[in-house]
């Protein structure tokens, strides 16, 4: 570290000064020099490294190591090893001389208290607070070598006394809080007297004020022993420290999300500050630098963990049907069924399109996190209400001005499994948001909640064309399912081609009678024969097919897919007004429990006394280790512009891979 300040001698007295521990400071051995010295000798008492920089082009290293010239180019630097036990313990010495072998001109004497002083976090991320030396503890760097602390936003309620979000209480409410933060230590030592005339400020820049809050520790068991000196109303906090005391215990909380107004690097420093000038003076500071966890989706390739659905009434009666079936699955894949009661849901049934369950992580934690989305409708309280609590999260982002769109609904959010690009991981994957895109003037997600995804860094969103779709969402045309081959997953996409080539060859067959909806008691049969013959079908699903491809073309770019990687199932589409629209249930809209899949019946064309949909879907996914379970979701959500996937929602195990790892 280089030195920072410069100490004044005298050949009339002593000087006193305080140096802090490793930080070297010079000793100005020119300007009281006695009249006529030529050359000087420095030496130190235990405690104290003393030694002499020079420029040896310019300077010739005395013979005897110890009569030094006193010229410009050479100078002197001290640093203390220990904190000291007493006030001016470590002693440095001066002598002048006007030749080597004369006697001494004249003495002077430096008395230096040694003060340990170091702000400390978890650089290296191993959970637990190591002491750092040097400047690294100021900077934060990605990647498995990487370096810096991480917090974590407190957006949890560990409390039923708290009204909202932990980070919303200026007062500790409970002690399982502190779990949720991550821990800072202060090193203090040095003698009692010394901090009669210095003290120790903390402090937090205004602009991270809002962004930060510290609580100190003073080692008790009650609430009480936890207070905030630090937070968006107090950015300085003078130090009590306590006689004898070397050490004291802070916990510090996130509390706003990387966002497009905030990087997510917050710093926090100590000052060591001399009260007995006039004015005070700073002596040395220290500063640490926490970056801020993201917010992380997981994608169908991760296990389930709890399975969401709604419980609703409507004209056809309630759901239970699709609930026992949503059981059923969730038991196969020993994943936790929850459902949403009618009181809860105010009979809103898509629960896809009003959250996404993801997770923050530090090196001491991770918990789920459910962003909110800014539809609100029915089910807007559920997240809020019924979710968050205790170690779960919660996060929204609403729209400032105009109201929200069909777009900004999160089956208009999803995210791929790992993937690689042109050499570029991307080992949590890509976040994927459907926009208006080529069209001009459609239907966006709204801003604030796009560079939301964008700010947390980490799964670099894509954004595709949905605007071509009646209710606009992703889901509609894509979905992931994992694999056990080297590659993982693959990529499902909606396919008018696939489905029509089908229809075509059963047509050949000889099964052009075979009819679709065949079993659909409020649905018209429509015969192979007669959707191959209907121009208006043919021509809606292959305007579907080129928005389709036009996703396709993206996909393979911005995920580093081949052609091998994606899967083509059947679907046709129907355009009414300027939108598109399934045409029977849509099969890629399924909700993924590991190698189970609840698909959206189709009712497709019965040929041998099975589905033809069916068992080309089946064909295609089987091999692959998957089971296919085709669930009857024609009266509760097809008829209302949804599928299995709109009225389910999953939370899923967190990636293994630790976050700050990623290069972005």
């Amino acid at each position: 570290m280089a030195p920072h300040r410069a100490l004044q001698l005298s050949l009339k007295k002593p000087t006193y000064a305080v140096c802090v521990v490793g930080v070297e400071t010079y000793v100005d051995v020119h300007s009281h020099a006695p009249k006529g010295a030529r050359t000087f000798r420095v030496s130190g008492s235990s405690g104290a490294k003393v030694f002499v920089v020079y420029d040896p082009a310019r300077v010739t290293k005395p013979t005897d190591q110890e009569h030094w010239p006193l010229e410009a180019s050479v100078d002197v630097v001290v640093s203390v090893t220990t904190a000291s036990k007493n006030v001016g313990d470590v002693k440095v010495k001066v002598s002048y001389f006007k030749q080597e072998d004369d006697s001494a001109l004249g003495r002077s004497e430096l008395y230096l208290t040694g003060v340990d002083i170091s702000l400390d976090v978890d650089t290296n991320r191993t959970g637990k607070v190591k002491r750092s030396q040097g400047d690294d503890k100021k900077s934060w760097s990605w990647g498995p070598k990487g370096s810096g602390a991480i917090l974590l936003v407190n957006c949890d309620r560990d409390s039923p006394r708290s009204k909202g979000l932990d980070l919303a209480n200026s007062k500790l409410m409970s002690l399982q809080d502190l779990q949720d933060m991550s821990p800072m230590v202060l090193t203090c030592a040095g003698p009692d007297q010394l901090f009669e005339s210095h003290k120790l400020v903390l402090n937090v820049p205004f602009s991270d004020a809002k962004r930060v809050g510290v609580f100190c520790a003073r080692g008790g068991n009650h609430l009480s022993d936890y207070k905030q000196v630090l937070g968006p109303q107090r950015l300085s906090y003078e130090v009590e420290r306590q006689p004898g005391e070397q050490e004291i215990h802070f916990y510090v909380e996130g509390l706003t999300f990387p966002d497009a107004d905030f990087v997510g690097l917050v710093s926090l420093s100590v000052s060591l500050i001399d009260t007995g000038s006039h004015p005070e003076v700073p002596l040395f500071t220290d500063t640490v630098t926490f970056r801020m966890a993201p917010w992380i989706m997981t994608p169908n390739t991760q296990p389930p963990l709890e399975l969401y659905v709604c419980s609703v009434i409507d004209s056809h009666g309630p759901n239970e049907k699709f609930l026992v079936h949503m059981d059923d699955l969730a038991q196969k894949t020993r994943c936790k069924l929850i459902v949403c009661p009618w009181t809860e849901n105010r009979n809103d049934r898509w629960i896809q399109d009003e959250m996404e369950f993801g997770y923050i992580e530090a090196p001491h934690k991770s918990i789920p996190v459910v962003f909110d989305s800014p539809r609100n409708r029915g089910l807007k309280d559920f997240p809020y209400k019924k979710i968050l609590g205790p170690d779960f999260g919660y996060v929204t982002r609403e729209i400032p001005f105009a109201g929200p769109s069909g777009l900004d609904s999160f089956g208009n959010l999803d995210v791929s499994p790992p993937v690689t690009v042109g050499g570029k991981e991307y080992p949590l994957g890509r976040i994927l948001i459907g926009n208006s895109f080529p069209r001009s003037g459609g239907r966006r997600m709204a801003k604030v909640v796009r560079e939301f995804l964008r700010a947390q860094q980490v799964q670099a969103p894509v954004e595709l064309y949905s605007d071509w779709l009646s209710v606009g969402h992703v889901d509609e045309f894509l979905s992931f399912v994992p694999t056990s081959d080297q590659k993982g997953f693959r990529l499902l996409l909606a396919s008018p081609n696939a489905c029509l080539k089908l229809f075509q060859e059963k047509k050949e067959e000889g099964h052009g009678h075979a009819a679709q909806f065949d079993g659909l008691r409020h649905k018209k049969n429509q015969s192979i024969n007669e959707m191959l013959a209907d121009r208006d079908l043919k021509s809606d699903s292959q305007y579907a097919q080129k928005c389709i491809d036009w996703n396709r073309k993206v996909l393979k770019q911005e995920l580093g897919l081949t052609e091998q990687d994606i899967i083509d199932i059947p679907q046709l589409f129907s355009v009414k007004g300027s939108y598109a629209e399934a045409f029977f249930p849509d099969m890629v809209n399924m909700v993924v429990l590991g190698q189970y899949l609840g698909i959206p019946k189709p009712f497709g064309p019965i040929i041998n006394g099975r589905c033809c949909l069916e068992e080309k879907v089946r064909e295609l996914l089987e091999p692959l280790g998957l089971h296919c379970v085709f669930i009857d979701d024609y009266l509760s959500y097809h008829e209302l512009l949804g599928e299995i996937h709109c009225g389910t929602n999953v939370r899923r195990k967190p990636f293994s891979f630790k976050w700050w790892h990623v290069v972005p």
